[in-house]
């Protein structure tokens, strides 16, 4: 059973990193989940009040900057409400749409077709494009480190 749990850990901890990236998985939940799962194959005995409170704090914190690090660069960029939503969702659709590329493809369009929609010229369009993709990847080294803030406090705590 010690070694199905750690794999399970250990794979948990992946997925979330691999989430950090590809916003179709559960990113910061997947490491989150790692915890409790390492708590019902081992024991709870090592998370203190402390353990979970800045854990907490570091998910609730990375859900908030996914989403305002992605519209920081669409806003810095001048970019609409519209804007910031389309690109959102082409975050969420692009690597369906277009698998290799959708994930940069998704949220550059997206913003662009928000600002044409709003009667922008194909410049100003194109540059609010690639402000999502600035805030894409912003978000992308955002999170990234703080998960692996999470993993390395999790080793600490149970070193």
């Amino acid at each position: 059973m010690t070694v199905l749990g750690w794999i399970l850990v250990i794979l948990l901890f992946a997925v979330g990193m691999a989430g950090a990236v590809y916003p179709v998985l559960p990113g910061v939940l997947a490491v989150y989940f790692a915890f409790f799962v390492y708590g019902w194959f081992f024991s709870f005995e090592a998370f203190g009040w402390v353990f979970w409170t800045i854990q907490t704090l570091i998910v609730v914190v990375l859900m908030v900057a996914d989403y305002a690090v992605g519209a920081w660069g669409v806003k810095k960029f001048g970019g609409s409400k519209l804007s910031i939503w389309l690109s959102t969702i082409g975050i969420i659709v692009g690597p369906f749409v277009i698998p290799a590329f959708g994930l940069v493809l998704g949220p550059l369009l997206g913003a662009m077709i928000g600002e044409l929609i709003r009667g922008e010229s194909i410049e100003r369009a194109f540059k609010v494009g690639i402000g999502s993709v600035v805030g894409l990847f912003s978000s992308f080294v955002v999170k990234i480190i703080l998960q692996l803030v999470m993993i390395i406090l999790f080793i600490i705590w149970i070193i």
